[in-house]
C-alpha cells in the first residue's frame, strides 16, 4: 500500500507560488501538487510544464472543479486573498492562505465566516513561527530563560528596490500589511500577549513619488502590549545591502536575539556588499521555514490535526496593521480594533 497523499493546487504562481509549489512536487512526501492556477496563462503552463504535473489553469475557479484536490495553497496578490478563502471554503477544501489574510477587517471577517461555514481548516503563511532560529528562541521564551518579556524589538528590510509598477497596479497592501504584518504576528506570538495600542511614524523621502499610491518607503511602528510590555517594529523596503530580518526579546532576566546578517556582525555595509555574506532575498533566507511550513500544513490536514496558525491569527495580525495604518494617516497614537 502507498504512502497516503494530499491532493494541492496552487493560486498564483509567481516567485512565492513557484516555491510552495516547487516544494510540494519534491520535497513534501505526503503532498501530490496536482494543478497550478495564473492569471497569467502561460507563467501557470510554465510552472506545469517544469513541475511535470498535468494541470494549469487561468483561474482560481477552474482549478477548483479539479476532483483530486484536497487542499488550496492561496499565493496570489494581497488584495484577492480574502475572496479566494471564500471560493475556496465554498468548495470544501482546506486553507493555507500567504500573508495577510486580506488587507480589511470586514474582508478578513468575511473569510473566516466562509471558513467556520463550510467547517474546513485555514492556515495563515506566517513561515517565521518555523524558522528554526526563531523556534529556538521561543523555546527559551517558554521554559523562562529570559523571565518576564519586557520590550519586543523586529527589524525587517528588503534589499531590492521595488519598480514604481507595484506600487500603480494597487493589488498588494501597503507595507504594514505586506511586510511588517510578519513582525505584528512575532509580537503576539514571542510576547505571548496582545497588543493593546500602535502608534506609527512613516516617511516617503527618499522615494516621494510612492505616497500617491498610498504606500510608504518605510515606517517604524511602536506597540503596547495588554500585559504592559512595550515593543517596535521596523519596516523598510529598498535597504540595498541585503535582506535584513532580526528579532529581540528583552526579558526580567535576559535577552534573546534572533538574526544577525551572518554568525558574526557585519562592521561595514553598502550597496556592494558587507564584510560577512549577506543574505539577499526572504526565499533563500527562509528556505528551511516555508519547507516545514508545508510540509507541516500538509501532514496536519492529511491526518486531521490542529492546524498551527490558524485564521484567528491572520486576523489578529491584521488588527495590528489596521491600526498601524490610522496612527499613521492621523498622527496619533489608536488602539487595536477587535470587532
Amino acid at each position: 500500500m502507498g504512502l497516503k497523499k494530499l491532493g494541492v493546487g496552487v493560486v498564483g504562481v509567481g516567485d512565492m507560488g513557484r516555491r510552495h509549489a516547487h516544494n510540494l512536487r519534491c520535497l513534501v512526501p505526503e503532498a501530490r501538487l496536482v494543478a497550478v492556477a495564473d492569471v497569467a496563462e502561460k507563467r501557470a503552463q510554465q510552472v506545469a510544464q517544469e513541475l511535470e504535473i498535468e494541470h494549469s489553469f487561468r483561474s482560481l475557479e477552474d482549478l477548483l472543479e479539479c476532483k483530486d484536490i484536497q487542499a488550496v495553497v492561496i499565493t496570489s496578490p494581497d488584495k484577492f486573498h480574502a475572496q479566494s478563502i471564500q471560493a475556496v471554503a465554498a468548495a470544501g477544501k482546506d486553507i493555507l492562505c500567504e500573508k495577510p489574510i486580506a488587507t480589511t477587517l470586514a474582508d478578513a471577517h468575511a473569510a473566516l465566516a466562509a471558513v467556520a461555514k463550510a467547517k474546513v481548516r485555514l492556515q495563515i503563511g506566517f513561515m517565521r513561527r518555523y524558522d528554526p532560529a526563531h523556534e529556538s528562541a521561543m523555546a527559551r521564551i517558554e521554559a523562562g530563560e529570559i523571565g518576564e518579556p519586557v520590550v519586543f524589538k523586529s527589524i525587517g528590510r528588503d534589499k531590492d528596490l521595488p519598480p514604481i509598477s507595484a506600487y500603480q497596479s494597487g493589488v498588494n497592501g501597503m507595507l504594514f500589511y505586506n511586510s511588517s504584518i510578519h513582525d505584528f504576528d512575532l509580537a503576539r506570538w514571542m510576547m505571548r500577549d496582545g497588543v493593546r495600542e500602535v502608534q506609527a511614524y512613516c516617511t516617503v523621502a527618499i522615494r516621494p513619488e510612492v505616497a500617491q499610491y498610498g504606500d510608504i518607503v518605510a515606517g517604524v511602528v511602536n506597540l503596547m502590549f495588554e500585559r504592559g510590555a512595550v515593543g517596535n517594529v521596523e519596516s523598510y523596503v529598498q535597504s540595498l545591502y541585503a535582506y535584513d530580518v532580526r528579532t529581540e526579546v528583552v526579558g526580567s532576566k535576559g535577552s534573546v536575539f534572533v538574526g544577525s546578517l551572518q554568525k558574526t556582525p557585519a562592521v561595514f555595509l553598502s550597496p556592494h556588499g558587507g564584510t560577512e555574506i549577506l543574505a539577499d532575498h526572504f526565499l533563500s533566507r527562509f528556505a528551511d521555514a516555508y519547507l516545514a511550513e508545508m510540509t507541516d500544513f500538509v501532514h496536519n490536514v492529511l491526518h486531521d490535526r490542529p492546524l498551527r496558525v490558524s485564521g484567528e491569527d491572520g486576523l489578529k495580525a491584521l488588527e495590528i496593521a489596521v491600526a498601524a495604518e490610522r496612527s499613521y494617516l492621523n498622527h496619533r497614537p489608536f488602539e487595536v480594533t477587535r470587532n
